[in-house]
């Protein structure tokens, strides 16, 4: 049985061209995440060649070039790359087909269906960049930081696992500042305010980030670790 998970947003932009249709119908069965089913566990090892490699996994990968991007730069990781958009699930798999990767798979759905299915502890790095802040007060529930995502994340991560949080919207880096902290598995990797108002050394931009950039608008980068269990 599905997940029960109420999803907001789109799911299909304007039509695909021709060349992205193929990758759709020919490469996304290849490398596609199923979903997994409610109560089921999705190993890595059926999913890549080599699961013995660090996990990776991209909540919401817009249009895949920070995905992709990072799946070349780092061959020997293994990457899972969530995204409910059609349109952007196909401009990464145009990126998968050009760079010829091996490492990357994609779940077509919210990430909500990948996170209770993984191992416990089976996850190294999760990026969450620039996703929708939702700025409306009524629709702030539909943000992705929230108590109960936190708990997936942090069941999910290793310990010393990273959860890396992007964004040029500042009251939802206020309001993800606030939980993550609040949280009893995440510490803020912060010293200094270069820490989070500078990007990681291997830090790939996003076309979110350009066009926030563009405007004027100061971008963050947040960064967590998760605490060693008890």
């Amino acid at each position: 049985m599905k997940p029960d998970i109420q999803f907001y947003g789109r799911r299909k932009g304007h039509p695909l061209r021709l060349q992205a249709q193929d990758l759709v119908d020919g490469l996304l069965p290849q490398i596609a995440v199923p979903i997994p089913p409610l109560g089921s566990v999705l190993e890595p090892r059926d999913l890549f060649p080599d699961p013995a490699r660090p996990l990776w996994v991209e909540i919401g990968f817009g249009r895949g070039e920070h995905c992709a991007a990072q799946a070349a730069n780092n061959p020997d990781v293994n990457l899972i790359g969530c995204e409910p958009f059609m349109n952007g699930v196909a401009g990464l798999l145009m990126e998968v087909d050009a760079r010829e990767l091996q490492n990357v798979r994609i779940l077509h759905e919210d990430a909500r269906f990948l996170l209770p299915a993984l191992p416990e502890a089976s996850v190294d790095r999760v990026f969450l960049l620039f996703p929708d802040p939702w700025p409306k007060k009524r629709h702030h529930k539909r943000r992705f930081i929230s108590p109960e995502n936190l708990d997936l994340l942090a069941r999910v991560l290793k310990d010393g696992g990273e959860f890396r949080f992007a964004t040029d919207h500042m009251d939802y880096c206020r309001w993800g500042l606030e939980r993550v902290m609040a949280h009893p598995d995440f510490d803020w990797t912060a010293e200094e305010a270069a820490d989070w108002r500078n990007r990681p050394d291997d830090w790939v931009e996003t076309r979110y980030e350009r066009k926030a950039l563009r405007k004027g608008d100061s971008c963050v980068y947040l960064r967590f670790r998760r605490r060693p269990r008890g």
